[in-house]
């Protein structure tokens, strides 16, 4: 809390800082404007600066709390993912895949309390991601936006206020994406983007091609069409731990240690990480996005607008580790009770030291067990979306306007397979203090196929498919200049299934007892692209080959739909007043929903149905007082809702029995969870200065009813799981479990945030300089919520400060901006990640009027993404770098 503080005095200071080195910038601009009198061309504002320029007054004109990122023309957007546009905003946090931005955070709250919109519908994108610590495979709420190419967007809306006429949902905000249409250009106009570029992980030739074509006739009728293309690979590489824990010595020969070391380990008081493994995650990907829109205006005042909107994004992955092999009879850095046929001295522990929370820094052992995993993916995620929207105004007080909408995204990995080998030798372990690296010796040579045997194969194929249709109508009627009333209803009715399938421990026996293992080392490879040890690796057709093993996945199991359709209504004044001889603008409403859950799905012995509703009004109110001509004022409060993850609902959980205990277990997903609901209050002062300047600092406050924790109960009757008695055979009524798991509402939580935010060019400072630019912001949060082990904490994935700085230099002729991002670290379940800063960069010449060649840097310092577990040690989980990645190319418009 004192660091917080702290954090908020020096964003206060910043603010008074700002204020009096701008107060020479006003001057300027009043000297500037020039006698009355005076005749001034008009000054047409391009480039990165015209961007600025017109995202400004869209956020001047807001009546709610938004910002904004406008592409200056056609298949120009400022970055070269959306994520990463994104992170330039207060208040905004990104996690990256692979070197590139890929979901987005709010205002402290992170991916899934953020809605996304695309051309007005709700997007729900599957999460894609080669890590199991990332998500990999799951599904929620959240956008991942390395689906699309940035080049296919014209805008990108952040709405963090909350107004009636608004969808209910998305707690942390709402970002709008909006694809290109005709009648934004004049006339017939085109353009086209080339770029080629390289990582320097992986050393590739990487392509990006964009390109579009627009025709109006007359603003009666228009088409345009667009298509972004891209093919890279990526590679992320680092080092990774599992399963912390505390743990007694077991068979290890403990005689090398120390009586002291020795009573120590035997204490079972020592944290060891259970196995640590070199990584490398590889990808080809390839993106392919495609837009189409038709508009047409058969009278003055009626405009209907057909979006179209297709992205394929493919990723074949490979994922290869180095790893101690872990089990639950193992001691030390995965240790050597295995259960394997091989014949191996037990594992001995030669040195340990450990630090003040008894976390071992550094383990020097022998005969301990090693495996290679080779991993082989293929992922294809493709959405697809159709929106008509239309717009009439019927009288020249009355307006209607709405959409029907379809979206479907489905997200299929038909290939997941791992093959396993196994070794035994000595290692050496040795962490940093600060938990931010390890560094592994290997006392036995890991190039040498002799030293391994193959140990399992495992197969699996995972499928999702999402639906979303959409119908929205609008009423508008203007009483006056100073009122407007808006109703309108809209229903969403939205669908998500999966199912799994999977073949585990293939051979595994035989292999095991030597039966298969000759030794034969024509499917080994050696892989050497770690920075710090190369090992052996298995060529997956060889392998199979060689042991006469057919790829199979089995029948389809963890089978899953959830149905949730939502009908909604609101009621919305919008009103301009004076006030003290001052503008006052705003709206106030309020906006009912209603919505009907139903969730199936088979749990390992039988299917299970549950349906749930639940509904509720949302109050909402919006005011901006124009204190000057330039400067305002803006207060907004309103209720809000998030509903729960898809995983939360699933009816894919299991009911089992062990054959020897007869312990019975219950695990499943609670289709009854209410939605998360919070009071929202924001408050801010915004000062426009100059032809692009801009001030802000606001403040906002939520306070979150309803979190969602994982309840683990023991000794219940089988009756209050609330699922059929026949799922097995026994297990019914008053029967005990053991252990109940599920989802259920339980936390509360509040956070309370400052932000400031500054844009201007250097115009009150003499000859060059005035070409130059800064576009900064900070944000600082201050959260509290309880977790499920009954302690008190900040909001998982949410960092307490962040921070983006653009310093830019621009002419006519050339220009160039270099960008700073800074997220400070933030918990996760079990544990959290390292702050981060990411730098990046762009320039460009305009070589001729429609040609302009362009350079992007992305990751200069190849920042290192390190993830952590337990909240006091703070042990190193995971620690991967992805490389450098410059693209150089030519936009050129027709």
């Amino acid at each position: 809390m004192h660091r917080n503080r702290k954090a908020l005095a020096a964003g206060v200071a910043s603010g008074v800082i700002a204020f009096v080195l701008l107060g020479g910038a006003a001057r300027a601009e009043n000297a500037a404007d020039g006698p009355a009198g005076d005749a001034v061309d008009e000054v047409v504002v391009t480039g990165f600066r015209g961007s600025l320029v017109a995202a400004r007054e869209l956020k001047r004109d807001a009546e709610i709390a938004s910002d904004v990122i406008v592409a200056e023309d056609m298949a120009k957007f400022p970055d070269l993912n959306l994520a990463e546009s994104l992170q330039r905003l207060p208040g905004v946090a990104i996690n990256r895949e692979g070197g590139e931005g890929r979901r987005v955070s709010l205002r402290g709250l992170g991916p899934d309390f953020t809605r996304v919109q695309l051309n007005g519908m709700e997007v729900l994108g599957n999460v894609d991601s080669p890590m199991d610590s990332r998500g990999q495979t799951s599904r929620d709420r959240a956008f991942d936006f390395n689906v699309f190419a940035s080049e296919l967007f014209t805008r990108v809306e952040v709405r963090k206020s909350f107004s009636a006429e608004q969808d209910e949902g998305g707690m942390a905000g709402t970002v709008g994406l909006y694809t290109a249409k005709p009648f934004n250009y004049d006339g017939t106009r085109a353009a086209l983007s080339v770029q080629g570029g390289t990582n320097s992980a992986t050393e590739d030739l990487q392509h990006r091609l964009a390109g579009m074509f627009s025709r109006n006739w007359d603003d009666r009728f228009g088409v345009l069409v667009s298509a972004a293309w891209s093919k890279r690979e990526t590679e992320e590489q680092g080092y990774n731990t599992y399963s912390a824990s505390a743990v007694t010595p077991g068979a290890t020969d403990l005689s090398p240690l120390s009586a002291s070391d020795r009573a120590k380990v035997q204490s079972g008081t020592l944290v060891f990480q259970r196995g640590n493994r070199l990584s490398v995650w590889g990808s080809d990907q390839e993106r392919l996005g495609l837009t189409a829109a038709v508009q047409w205006r058969p009278i003055d005042t009626l405009t209907l607008t057909l979006d179209g909107l297709y992205g394929e994004f493919t990723n074949d992955r490979s994922e290869l580790h180095l790893a101690t092999r872990a089990s639950q009879g193992s001691t030390v850095l995965g240790g050597a009770v295995r259960h394997s046929g091989i014949t191996s001295p037990p594992p001995r522990l030669n040195a340990v030291r450990w630090d003040q929370h008894d976390s071992v820094l550094y383990a020097d052992v022998d005969n301990t067990v090693f495996a290679t995993e080779t991993r082989r993916q293929e992922t294809k995620n493709t959405f697809q979306q159709v929106v008509l929207a239309g717009e009439w105004a019927l009288t020249e007080r009355f307006r209607a306007s709405g959409h029907l909408g379809h979206e479907q995204s489905d997200y299929d990995i038909p290939m997941s397979d791992k093959f396993y080998t196994e070794a035994f030798g000595g290692l050496v372990t040795d962490y940093s203090a600060d938990g931010r690296d390890a560094r592994n010796t290997y006392r036995w040579d890991t190039t040498d196929p002799n030293n391994f045997r193959a140990h399992e194969i495992d197969f699996s194929a995972t499928y999702q498919k999402t639906r979303l249709d959409n119908a929205e109508l609008n009423l508008a009627y203007e009483f006056s200049d100073a009122a407007t009333l808006k109703v309108g209803g809209s229903f969403r009715g939205f669908r998500n299934s999966g199912y799994a399938q999977s073949a585990d421990d293939l051979l595994k026996t035989a292999w095991e007892t030597g039966a298969l293992d000759d030794r034969v080392n024509d499917y080994f490879q050696v892989f050497d692209r770690h920075d710090d040890q190369s090992w052996v690796i298995v060529d997956w057709d060889k392998a199979l080959a060689r042991y006469g093993v057919t790829r199979t996945v089995g029948a389809p199991r963890s089978i899953y739909a959830v149905e949730e359709d939502t009908t909604a209504g609101y009621a919305q004044l919008d009103w301009r007043a004076e006030l003290f001889g001052r503008t006052v603008r705003g709206n106030v409403g309020a906006r009912a929903y209603e919505t009907e859950l139903t969730s199936s799905g088979v749990a390992n012995v039988g299917p299970v149905t549950v349906s749930n509703n639940y509904s509720g009004v949302l109050p909402a109110f919006n005011a901006v007082m124009e204190l000057t001509p330039q400067v305002q004022v803006r207060v907004s409060a309103a209720q809000n809702i998030n509903r729960p993850s898809l995983t939360a609902y699933a009816m894919n959980g299991s009911v089992s029995r062990d054959a020897n205990s007869g312990f019975v277990t219950v695990s499943i997903g609670n289709p009854e969870l209410d939605p998360y609901t919070s009071d929202e209050f924001d408050a801010a002062a915004e000062w426009y200065f100059g032809g692009v300047g801009l001030l802000a600092a606001g403040v906002f406050h939520k306070r979150i009813d309803g979190f969602v924790v994982s309840e683990r109960v023991t000794d219940v009757p089988y009756s209050s799981t609330g699922l059929p008695d026949n799922l097995l055979p026994g297990v019914a009524g008053s029967a005990n479990v053991d252990e109940f798991t599920r989802p259920i509402n339980l936390n509360d939580a509040e956070l309370t945030g400052f932000e400031l935010s500054l844009q201007t060019d250097f115009f009150f400072l003499p000859g060059f300089l005035q070409d130059m630019g800064v576009v900064a912001n900070v944000t600082f949060i201050d959260s509290k919520t309880t977790y499920p082990n009954g302690q008190t904490g900040p909001i998982w994935g949410m960092s307490d400060v962040t921070h983006n700085v653009t310093l830019y230099y621009e002419t006519a002729k050339w220009g160039a901006r270099v960008s700073s991002n800074y997220r400070s670290d933030y918990p996760i379940d079990q544990g959290g990640f390292r702050s981060t800063t990411y730098v990046d960069a762009a320039a460009f010449y305009q070589l001729t009027d429609k040609i302009r060649l362009t350079v992007d840097a992305i990751n200069l310092t190849d920042e290192r993404e390190i993830q952590f577990n337990g909240a006091q040690a703070k042990r190193l989980w995971n620690e991967t770098s992805s490389g450098r990645t410059v693209f150089v190319g030519a936009n050129v418009q027709f």
